[in-house]
């Protein structure tokens, strides 16, 4: 059986072409096989369309949005570079 936690908010599910909440997925899901429900963690994770007990499902994944504090997306961080120094860029200290 699925939980409330199992299925993340950056994922859009559509159940026969309606969206759907968490709370009636979680009700059908107790009806289906441990075959189906591996199926659907595996969906939500991947996206994509399947049916389970003839119903059609069809998720898709809402790209990552993160926002730092004021509001911007997060750069990648880079290595800072050092000229004259002997030190290996990939080495971090701890």
């Amino acid at each position: 059986m699925l939980s409330k936690q199992s299925i993340r908010s950056n994922v859009s599910i559509l159940l026969n072409e309606e969206t759907t909440t968490k709370d009636h997925l979680i009700e059908l899901s107790k009806g289906w096989s441990e075959n189906e429900e591996i199926l659907f963690r595996k969906m939500l994770k991947q996206g994509g369309d399947f049916r389970i007990q003839g119903q059609k499902f069809k998720m898709s994944l809402e790209e990552n949005t993160t926002l730092n504090s004021r509001g911007n997306f997060d750069a990648p961080i880079r290595p800072i570079d050092i000229k004259g120094d002997n030190v290996d860029p990939n080495y971090i200290r701890r």
